[in-house]
């Protein structure tokens, strides 16, 4: 069951839509952006679409995630290519690379909404996003897009207990940014590096580790896993493995930040 606050976001997130009349959800399959898409399309029915970004930063698994949701759902969902290794700014990686992504990305799905007949695209921030450094929200604001569950008063932690008392398969789903955001600031993003990457994410995901990162430093990987789970790194089978299939996939050093997982910390750099 709802609490009274909870409730009364959940009515202020509707009536919100509901005066929005046509919306185009920009759609990654994650906790936010599932439920934004799910609230807009019960409000909106036919007049809530979903548009999914199809690029090298978006894991495949993502992508089907996306696809079987919007099929289960009956929402109609249009995948969009997008590169951002042709935006050279992005490629460089410098502190506000976000900017240039989000502003490029978001461009174009303005473009494809209002060939849709559609004005307004919506994307799922939320007020915890506030309190880390978000270059992206600036190319959000100048480009009109809304943020509906920021304007609902939505923490992290309140659209997932919303996600599932509406049965949404993602309310424990862990969070995955884009995978720019595991490059150090100033390394150049590759299609390479970011194979490796993803691969060696997936496999995290195959030992059954549950939040995470790997953090790209040159040819070394920083591992970040919840606390809880060091002692599971730390088992021999499990911590072989991981070495071995990640110099498979082209790092010569891997490691394990002993501070465990948490969200932009390739920000802790910034003055």
């Amino acid at each position: 069951m709802m609490n009274e606050l909870l409730e009364k976001k959940y009515e202020a997130l509707k009536e919100y839509l509901r005066s929005l009349g046509r919306v185009a959800v920009a759609y990654s399959s994650g906790v936010d952006s599932t439920l934004l898409l799910k609230v807009a399309h019960d409000v909106l029915q036919e007049n809530a679409i979903a548009l999914t970004a199809r690029s090298s930063f978006f894991p495949g698994r993502e992508l089907a995630e996306a696809k079987e949701f919007c099929n289960q759902e009956g929402i109609r969902q249009i995948v969009c290519a997008f590169d951002e290794l042709e935006i050279e700014n992005f490629v460089k990686n410098p502190p506000n690379r976000c900017y240039y992504c989000k502003h490029a990305l978001f461009e174009a799905f303005l473009s494809t909404a209002n060939k849709q007949g559609i004005d307004c695209v919506v994307e799922g921030s939320n007020m915890d996003d506030e309190s880390d450094y978000r270059p992206g929200h600036q190319a959000i604001q100048e480009l009109g897009i809304k943020s509906p569950l920021r304007k609902a008063g939505l923490y992290k932690e309140e659209i997932r207990r919303l996600s599932k008392i509406l049965g949404l398969p993602t309310w424990e789903k862990p969070s995955f940014a884009c995978l720019a955001s595991r490059f150090v600031y100033g390394e150049m993003i590759t299609k390479e590096k970011l194979a490796m990457v993803d691969r060696a994410e997936q496999q995290m995901l195959n030992l059954g580790f549950h939040q995470f990162r790997v953090r790209i430093h040159g040819e070394m990987a920083r591992i970040e896993v919840l606390p809880e789970e060091f002692d599971k790194l730390m088992e021999p089978r499990i911590r072989s493995e991981i070495v071995q299939k990640l110099t498979e996939y082209g790092f010569t050093y891997v490691t394990m930040d002993l501070k465990g997982y948490r969200t932009g910390s390739m920000n802790e750099t910034l003055s």
